[in-house]
């Protein structure tokens, strides 16, 4: 359990950059991408969690953050990780975390790819 929104984004943040740079590993070493140098995007809608992340020592606000959860830090050191800020409109993660309003939840399902299966046919 967490403390705030912000620690939650965090530790979010924390595991899809190990699985994003992970992923990128294996792919460079299976030759798809040899020469990938720019860092990945990762995306994230809160100032907190982006402020965390780029932050290199500990303070109040995130010295109860379990320490394999900082990872990232390294991760953005290194320059395989940039973390941007997305308007949280435009986040189309949205409708896996929390309940939207019917029209804000179809927009992001379709900006995902999600259909009915009725809209095929």
């Amino acid at each position: 359990m967490t403390d705030s929104t912000a620690e939650a984004e965090y530790i979010i943040a924390s595991g899809a950059a190990k699985e994003g740079v992970w992923m990128r590993m294996f792919l460079i070493e299976l030759g798809v991408f040899p020469n990938a140098s720019s860092p990945l995007n990762l995306h994230c809608d809160n100032n907190g969690a982006i402020a965390q992340a780029k932050e290199p020592r500990n303070h109040q606000k995130n010295k109860h953050v379990l320490r394999k959860f900082h990872l990232i830090r390294e991760f953005v050191r290194r320059d395989e990780i940039k973390m941007c800020k997305i308007h949280i409109d435009l986040n189309v993660a949205d409708p896996l975390t929390k309940a939207l309003p019917q029209p804000k939840h179809e927009a992001h399902m379709r900006a995902m790819g999600i259909r009915y299966l009725l809209d095929r046919l």
